[in-house]
C-alpha cells in the first residue's frame, strides 16, 4: 500500500484507465482507498466509468479527456494537474495500442502515434511528475512494459521497439528516483486478455483456460504488488520469463518463412 502522508488520501493518475488493464489499476487502486485521475480518449465511456469507481467505492474519480498521442500531451496534462491543485503520489503510465502489419509508407501516421503514447508521452509524465514526488520525498511509479521488448519480430516492429524503449527508460530510472524515495517499477507482461489484441472472446477464454493469457486482474495485483515493495521489474508470468529466450533461438529463416505465411 502506498504511503499516506498524515491527512492525506493518495491521489493515483493512470492514463488508459476507461478500459482494458487500465481500468483494472483504477479499480485496484480505489479498492485501496486511493483518488483516482482517470486519463483517456474515449470520452463518453470515462465519464461513466469515473462515476461507477466513485458510487462503488466512495472515492473521488475525476475523468480527463486527453489525446496522450500529441506531442504536447505530457505537458498539457501536468499543467492541467497543477492548476487543479491535484497532488499526484501514483502514477501509472498504461494507455497504449497494438497493431500487427508489416509497416509501408500507410502506416507513417499509425507508427509516429504509437511512438508517442509509448515513449515519449509516458517518459515526459516520467520527469514531471518524478520531480514532484522528488520535492515531496515520496511517490510511485509504474509503467506497463512488455515481454514484447524482447520479442523484435516482423509485424509487431513499431510495437516491441517502444515497448523495449520504455523497460530500458524504466530500468534506468529507477536508480535516478530512488535516493529521493520515489520508486519506479516496469511491468512487463506476456498476453493478457483486454481488448488490446482484437481477438474473439471465444480465443481469449481458450488462452486464459491455457493459461497462455493473463487475467488483467493477475497482472494489475503483481504489479502494484511489485511497485508497493520496490522492485525495479515485474515479469507476471512464466511467459515473461521463458518466451522470449525460447522464440530467440529460433532460427532467422523460419521466422521469415513464418512471416510470408501470416
Amino acid at each position: 500500500m502506498a504511503k499516506r502522508r498524515l491527512g492525506h488520501t493518495p491521489l493515483a493518475l493512470v492514463t488508459g484507465g476507461s478500459s482494458g488493464m487500465g481500468l483494472e489499476y483504477c479499480r485496484a487502486l480505489a479498492g485501496a482507498g486511493c483518488n483516482l485521475l482517470i486519463v483517456s480518449i474515449e470520452e463518453e465511456k470515462l465519464q461513466s466509468i469515473a462515476q461507477e469507481i466513485t458510487d462503488e467505492f466512495g472515492v473521488m474519480a475525476t475523468g480527463v479527456f486527453m489525446d496522450l498521442s500529441r506531442p504536447d500531451a505530457a505537458d498539457r496534462l501536468h499543467s492541467y494537474c497543477r492548476d487543479h491543485g491535484y497532488e499526484v503520489d501514483i502514477l501509472i503510465n498504461d494507455a497504449g495500442v497494438f497493431f500487427f502489419k508489416e509497416l509501408g509508407c500507410g502506416d507513417i501516421d499509425r507508427m509516429e502515434m504509437m511512438i508517442n503514447l509509448h515513449t515519449l508521452t509516458p517518459a515526459k509524465l516520467c520527469v514531471l511528475f518524478g520531480e514532484d514526488m522528488k520535492k515531496r520525498g515520496c511517490g510511485y511509479i509504474l509503467n506497463m512494459s512488455s515481454v514484447a521488448a524482447n520479442l523484435p519480430f516482423p509485424g509487431v516492429t513499431t510495437y516491441s521497439a517502444t515497448k523495449a524503449f520504455l523497460k530500458s527508460f524504466g530500468k534506468s530510472l529507477y536508480y535516478e528516483m530512488k535516493p529521493y524515495g520515489v520508486r519506479v517499477c516496469t511491468v512487463c507482461p506476456g498476453a493478457v486478455a483486454t481488448p488490446l489484441y482484437r481477438l474473439k472472446p471465444s480465443l481469449l477464454r481458450l488462452g486464459v483456460w491455457l493459461g497462455i493469457i493473463k487475467k488483467p486482474s493477475t497482472i494489475v495485483r503483481r504489479g502494484l504488488k511489485g511497485m508497493y515493495r520496490g522492485r525495479r521489474v515485474v515479469n507476471p508470468s512464466l511467459m515473461s520469463y521463458y518466451l522470449p529466450p525460447m522464440l530467440g533461438i529460433l532460427p532467422k529463416p523460419l521466422i521469415s518463412a513464418i512471416w510470408k505465411k501470416l
